[in-house]
């Protein structure tokens, strides 16, 4: 009997565990903020900067906030458009690498409320990594 109503309390939390997950009120569409969104940062070595591409493509975006992690110094932008491109020197590659400067943007949308996103900067003719998006 006791392994019989083990089970079934197994069974409740599980399904309410996948119930959570599925329903989620802060998960993320990806596929509609990567349509929606273009973001690119990339390391242009020869000339000593990194271009970071950011496009709303519904023009919807009240305000962009760029920051770039990791830095000794902070570098916080704020854009009040839908487009922008913005070139920070960076006289070499970082001791560590890029993964240890990520960078992020928190736009605040006028459909999609406030969504973060944050990505990290390549060598130009490299593949962009990964973006993650988010309810910030």
């Amino acid at each position: 009997m006791k392994k019989k109503s083990a089970s079934i309390i197994s069974g409740i939390i599980i399904g309410i565990l996948v119930v959570i997950f599925l329903v989620n009120p802060n998960s993320v569409d990806k596929d509609l903020l990567s349509e929606t969104f273009v973001v690119d940062a990339v390391y242009f070595e020869n000339e000593g900067y990194v271009e970071i591409t950011f496009n709303d493509k519904s023009q919807k975006t009240r305000t962009a906030t760029l920051e770039i992690l990791g830095l000794p110094e902070s570098f916080q932008k704020i854009f009040n458009e839908s487009q922008f491109v913005e070139r920070i020197p960076f006289s070499t590659v970082p001791k560590y690498g890029w993964k240890s400067h990520p960078l992020t943007i928190v736009i605040d949308h006028d459909d999609l409320g406030k969504i973060g996103i944050k990505t990290e900067i390549h060598p130009h003719g490299t593949s962009p990594p990964e973006i993650i998006y988010s309810h910030p």
